[in-house]
């Protein structure tokens, strides 16, 4: 992949504009993440051999046989060989990794808690554990232990002082206003959605699902970014890539993987502009300060302000600051007052009457910041 194309300007996307084309890459994926363009990848998903470490075959109580994953890329001769051969990916992932990007990688019990330590011991740093909990999960058949019902995945900045991106706002809003939780329950892949051969038999025994990678691009990047899978196997990661205007490099060693996986993305298209239309930050929005909505008269010097149940009440003075009975200080002092509380986001906390009655005092600073989008467009 040519260095222009991966150094697409992700994060200015505009409606219509063309993103590079994901591409699957059949080959080695620590020699060809060498060929890739050094910082030019905004986020990684892994899902790497988990050296099941499986031992005989398996049978269900009716004695047929369980279609366990006995492939030889999940195959390490020891730990030890397992550890070099993660070591070795981690460390060439990261080279193509830009300075804010962060990664993704899914595990069982066999395999995650060594490929954490390493991640640790390479300089990364642990957002999060995610727990994938499955609704539907196959049984224990031989009922010695509990019955395996999640996988693991890291979230890891490539660096401690990485600003990665985590759209928080969006993936609360999309979950009810509540902030999304590190265990998420999703089935496994089924149905339709599993790519069989003509055979009629899975094509691949691991084919994660669509719904889980979606929700780690959605929490994790962004419009236009360029998306990196070492182990694509069935090409979910490039599929949901496309579909959600994401470009996705997926590399895969397996030459009938990777044709079913090219298979798989011909047929995706991309949601319409519309659609992936992204919530901003509000972090990232730019700075007004209450004085400011004081002094464009959107609240004028004196108005009452009240808590949305109206028990509670302060005015507004001329300087930007807020008179609470003797007190005065700013619509965050005086709102964490009110409250005999430690902190208080005084711009969601206090309101004021208007025509069309109680609004938060947020809203005029939204008229502020949107007056001066139109101006920076």
């Amino acid at each position: 992949m040519s260095s222009s194309v991966m150094r697409t300007q992700a994060h200015h996307i505009v409606p219509g504009m063309d993103i590079p084309e994901s591409r699957i890459i059949q080959g080695d994926c620590i020699a060809e993440m060498e060929k890739l363009p050094a910082g030019s990848v905004d986020l990684v998903f892994a899902d790497p051999p988990y050296n099941l470490q499986l031992q005989g075959t398996l049978h269900r109580p009716d004695h047929s046989l369980v279609d366990a994953v006995d492939d030889e890329w999940d195959q390490f001769a020891s730990f030890d060989a397992y550890d070099n051969f993660t070591r070795a990916w981690l460390l060439a992932a990261r080279r193509v990794m830009k300075p804010n990007a962060s990664l993704w990688v899914i595990g069982s019990y066999h395999n995650i808690f060594r490929v954490g330590a390493i991640l640790q011991d390479l300089g990364f740093w642990i957002l999060n554990d995610v727990v994938w909990r499955k609704n539907n999960p196959m049984p224990n058949f031989r009922g010695r232990r509990f019955t395996n019902a999640h996988e693991t995945m890291i979230w890891a900045a490539r660096s401690a002082e990485a600003k990665y991106t985590f759209n928080y706002e969006a993936m609360k809003a999309g979950n009810e206003d509540l902030q999304l939780r590190s265990d998420w329950l999703l089935p496994i892949c089924t149905g339709g959605e599993r790519l069989k051969g003509k055979d009629g038999r899975k094509v691949h025994p691991t084919q994660k699902p669509e719904a889980l990678i979606a929700r780690v691009l959605m929490a994790s990047s962004k419009r236009g970014d360029v998306v990196l899978d070492p182990f694509s196997g069935s090409g979910t990661t490039a599929a949901v890539s496309k579909r959600f205007g994401r470009s996705c490099v997926a590399i895969e060693r397996d030459l009938e993987y990777a044709a079913a996986s090219r298979d798989r993305l011909a047929g995706v298209e991309t949601l319409p502009d519309e659609a992936l239309a992204e919530l901003p930050a509000k972090r990232e929005a730019p700075r007004v300060a209450f004085s400011t909505v004081i002094e464009r008269g959107l609240i004028a010097p004196g108005a009452v302000l009240t808590d949305s149940k109206r028990r509670v009440e302060a005015s507004v003075r001329a300087d930007g600051t807020v008179a609470f009975g003797r007190a005065i200080g700013s619509i965050h002092k005086m709102g964490a007052l009110a409250q005999e509380a430690e902190a208080c986001n005084g711009w969601t906390y206090w309101h004021v009457e208007t025509a069309k009655g109680l609004a938060p005092i947020d809203s005029f600073r939204a008229v502020i910041r949107e007056e001066m989008a139109g101006l920076s467009a």
